[in-house]
């Protein structure tokens, strides 16, 4: 094997995570920009010995805590949610400060937000105002997770999507929103809409990932 065949299979292997090609030019120019606004923290984190896997399982356990937190205190609840998004956005900086990113680290952070997801999603679809309904939750699941898959199998191939609809945060907000401002209002309920739209957009992503990887193989 030449070397411009093992420097395209190490490319390859570089990019098996599960972002798309448009968006990843953009992550890396938000990524440097994120970097410098953080340098302080950043460089604090480092002295004080914290690390990228450190705060992966603290934006874990924090999300986490929003299951039983909204039984109890929803406020409490979506701070927790948002305090998860927040910490989330850091682990990949502090990884490339320290120069220990790797595709163990945005694998394993990918599956904490997964796990996130599918927790929150039941949490509302269980919950007795029932925010989100059983039949868009479970689809809402089943999409996002393929979807995420697809992506991840098809930049391992090179083939990566053009784009691909990450709506988890919007969906986090609007709930936050129906929970807090939107009852007894018109907007009430509306919650399953926006999971519905995004089940329409991740049908279409699942289908035509599943075609092009067809052919790839």
């Amino acid at each position: 094997m030449n070397k411009g065949t093992e420097k395209s299979e190490a490319d390859k292997e570089d990019k098996a995570d599960c972002y798309s090609a448009g968006e990843r030019a953009a992550m890396v120019w938000y990524q440097d920009l994120r970097e410098r606004w953080l340098g302080p923290l950043l460089r604090w984190m480092a002295k004080v010995g914290i690390r990228p896997d450190h705060l992966t399982l603290l934006s874990l356990l924090t999300g986490l805590l929003f299951c039983p937190l909204i039984i109890y205190s929803p406020p409490l609840a979506f701070f927790c949610l948002f305090l998860h998004a927040a910490i989330d956005g850091l682990d990949g900086p502090l990884a490339r400060h320290l120069g220990t990113d790797s595709k163990a680290g945005s694998f394993t952070d990918t599956m904490c937000d997964q796990l996130i997801l599918v927790a929150v999603t039941v949490t509302m679809i269980c919950h007795s105002d029932q925010h989100i309904g059983v039949l868009p939750g479970t689809i809402y699941i089943f999409l996002y997770t393929i979807v995420v898959v697809f992506a991840m199998v098809r930049n391992a191939i090179g083939i990566p999507y053009s784009w691909v609809i990450r709506p988890r945060f919007v969906i986090y907000v609007w709930l936050a929103l129906e929970v807090f401002a939107f009852q007894g209002s018109m907007f009430e309920g509306t919650t399953n809409i926006v999971v519905w739209i995004s089940n329409v957009l991740f049908t279409l992503k699942m289908a035509t990932g599943f075609f092009k990887i067809r052919q790839k193989l």
